[in-house]
């Protein structure tokens, strides 16, 4: 084991940067060349994005992504989960596909990548004898495991898995224990000679070091590469994203004079070569995806130690959230078949009520590893288990919010056989290394984000990481609200509300017109209601699929409001109209920089308005317009976020002569609340003609408060004959 720092410093310094651009438009456009990439688990897409995966390859197929020109595309073969020569079948029957739809569009040519595990693991040589036997020999086959994500390198042609801070020689990993994939070499030279069974010599094996990366650049590699003798086998040395990219620069160079290759390689090859720039991880709001309430549905069947390491951390980080259903492998691959359909139907059931409840859901395979007596028997165990997790998703009929599958056969089965997809695009990366798939319109799940996680991919933290960034997202504030209005030019509807039928009405209203709304809660309806009715209207907000918020409205007693702020409310308004205006400033300023300190938004009101709400009677000649002057002071001393203004509305009723509002206060109050990036609100908005609305809206106002409409409508529904209290309470 060496440290790895010190190993990575004593190599010499990098080649200058790489022009992959030019030469990648050369070789795609130009000359017209396709990367093919041949994917033996989906897990090979982990660097790369705005790139197509085939689950399928008919003739049809492959003509229309070679009629696209891309610069690569990725067909899933899964063929890690096959014995060797179902494998090699497999391959050749997409090579034999390949090589008649590139006949039909003219001057295309391809390369073939054989993207493989970047511990070494799957059937080398036998997928790439089966590619040569139906392409021809080719000029080289190129062995490159390097995977900067996974923490792979190749150094010396000793190729090392970083575990931490040290880097150990693959040979003496885990993963070299594999039992249907194991090998003893470290030194790829011997691992060759090793997996060809002597076939192919370590003295006949070429290497590019990482000395003549960094210190002779792509022209050198070309040259080496050119002088190659037919059907050679390179080992290609390296330590950093650099030095690929020097190398596919090279490779390049040497494919447009005429050479063919045959890569066998991980996955950090595959985006050197056409060139692809690293992009952050994505999260559910980078899709523009709309809040959903349904639980996560995390299917992990892959065995290696880190995976068991990286579920047992994530189930006591997330033990709150996270709903847990085991599968007994022994049920499934080794006791009778009614046996395995009790298992099967167990973990449905479950599964299906964990979703829809709004909990992410994890099934996990039991982590006592059950293998076979020889190979075969351990890939048919293997078969027995993937299967059923396939039969588990796709008798799950709730739809998650997202789908994580852990590991590679995993991934590949539940994606094609569970979901049904035919075809996927990788959106990008959730973490480093881990790729997020958008799957075709014909699969099950259309549009659900689907995370293909390799089994050995991350820290003992990074499973959870990606299922805490990927959890339910929390409701939106209020501010944010105001915020999205302001920016897209519309108002939010802020509703009254006294029960349980009041909330259901606004929220059910609200996700009709998929819109956001505010629920909001007056001193006289939390009197009667107490704490339960602001519980209720939180838990009600919590579960809407639009976002709502709770506020406190018209706070006129400093001892309600300070009792307001600990209660979970989102906004409070700070209703200080009745004083003096020096004592509206203390007191909103006041109540203001605590319910800051607690992110909640603070509305405020200047003027007055006449009229009755919740048994409260402002008489008309008490009521005032508010003050331009007064305003702007009020604004700097407060530091409040929204200001209720008096423009001639009402609380209540409007008069036989219908409302008068004085429009042009309105717009010169929205010049200023502009300039001081605060919200312009209206109260009395029941009884508001709907263009009037809209004119308002025009002017900035960005929330209405509307109450007494909303209050007659109940009293209405209570005057229907109605023969039971259910039926009362839906009116």
């Amino acid at each position: 084991m060496l440290n790895k720092e010190d190993v990575l410093r004593s190599l010499p310094v990098e080649w200058p940067e790489v022009p992959m651009d030019d030469l990648v438009s050369s070789a795609s456009h130009d000359s017209k060349k396709v990367l093919v990439v041949l994917d033996d688990d989906p897990t090979g897409t982990q660097t790369v994005h705005d790139i197509e995966v085939l689950t399928e390859w008919p003739v049809e197929a492959l003509t229309e992504q070679f009629l696209k020109l891309p610069t690569c595309f990725f067909i899933l073969t899964n063929s890690r989960s096959m014995i060797a020569n179902k494998a090699a079948l497999l391959v050749k029957d997409i090579c034999r596909n390949l090589e008649a739809a590139a006949k039909t569009v003219p001057g295309i040519s391809y390369t073939v990548v054989l993207r493989g595990d970047s511990t070494l693991r799957g059937h080398f040589p036998e997928e790439a004898d089966a590619v040569v036997s139906v392409l021809g020999d080719m000029d080289a086959w190129i062995i490159c495991p390097f995977f900067l994500q996974g923490g792979r390198y190749t150094i010396d042609d000793i190729h090392y898995v970083a575990d931490s801070e040290r880097l150990i020689p693959a040979g003496e990993t885990e993963f070299a224990k594999d039992a249907a994939f194991g090998y003893t070499s470290s030194n790829l030279k011997q691992w060759v000679e090793e997996k060809t069974k002597g076939g192919i010599l370590e003295n006949q094996v070429s290497t590019i070091s990482i000395s003549l990366l960094r210190k002779e650049g792509p022209d050198a590699v070309c040259q080496l590469l050119c002088s190659l003798e037919k059907g050679s086998v390179c080992i290609v040395n390296a330590a950093s994203e650099r030095d690929m990219n020097v190398f596919a620069a090279g490779m390049i160079q040497a494919e447009l004079q005429g050479k063919r290759f045959l890569c066998r390689t991980a996955a950090s090859f595959v985006s050197a070569r056409i060139g692809i720039k690293p992009k952050p991880p994505i999260r559910p709001n980078d899709l523009g995806l709309k809040r959903n309430l349904a639980g996560g549905l995390i299917v992990v069947g892959s065995y290696v130690p880190k995976t068991t390491k990286q579920v047992d951390k994530l189930r006591s980080q997330c033990a709150q959230s996270l709903r847990v259903i085991e599968v007994s492998v022994e049920m499934i691959s080794l006791k009778s078949t009614e046996e395995r359909d009790q298992e099967i139907s167990r973990i449905v059931e479950l599964g299906n009520a964990y979703i829809q409840s709004g909990r992410d859901t994890l099934v996990v395979t039991s982590r006592q590893l059950i293998t076979g007596k020889t190979p075969e028997e351990s890939l048919e165990i293997n078969y027995k288990v993937s299967s059923a997790l396939v039969e588990i998703v796709r008798r799950i009929d709730s739809r998650p919010r997202y789908i994580l599958a852990k590991g590679g056969i995993t991934s590949s089965d539940l994606a094609t056989k569970a979901l049904e997809a035919r075809r996927a695009k990788v959106m990008g990366q959730a973490l480093a290394g881990v790729p997020l798939w958008q799957l075709g319109p014909e699969s099950r799940h259309p549009g659900v984000p689907y995370i293909v996680f390799p089994g050995n991919v991350g820290d003992n933290s990074a499973l959870a990481e990606v299922v805490q960034n990927w959890a339910c997202p929390s409701r939106s504030s209020t501010k944010e609200l105001l915020l999205n209005a302001e920016k897209s030019g519309y108002a939010v509807g802020a509703f009254n509300v006294y029960n349980l039928e009041g909330i259901e009405a606004v929220i059910a209203a609200a996700e009709a017109e998929e819109s956001p709304a505010i629920l909001q809660v007056h001193p006289s309806s939390l009197k009667q209601g107490g704490v339960p009715l602001v519980a209720c209207c939180i838990a009600a907000a919590e579960r809407a699929n639009v976002p709502i918020t709770v506020h406190y409205d018209h706070g006129a007693d400093k001892h309600d409001l300070l009792g307001a702020l600990e209660m979970g409310f989102d906004s409070v308004m700070v209703d200080g109209s009745h004083l003096t205006l020096e004592e509206n400033i203390l007191y909103t300023k006041n109540i203001s920089s605590l319910a800051h300190a607690e992110g909640m938004l603070v509305e405020a009101e200047l003027g007055r308005l006449s009229g009755t709400e919740d048994g409260l009677t402002v008489e008309e000649y008490e009521a005032r317009f508010t003050d331009i002057a007064q305003a702007e002071q009020f604004i700097d001393e407060t530091g409040i976020d929204a200001l209720a203004v008096c423009i001639g509305n009402v609380h209540g009723k409007y008069p036989p002569s219908g409302p008068n509002l004085r429009l042009d206060l309105l717009k010169e109050l929205r010049a200023l609340t502009m300039k001081k990036g605060v919200s312009l609100v209206l109260h009395g908005a029941s009884g508001l003609p709907h263009e009037l609305v809209k004119e308002c809206i025009d002017l900035g106002v960005r929330k209405f408060n509307v109450n007494t409409e909303v209050r007659n409508s109940y009293l209405q529904s209570l005057k229907k004959p109605e023969k039971d209290l259910v039926q009362v309470m839906a009116s």
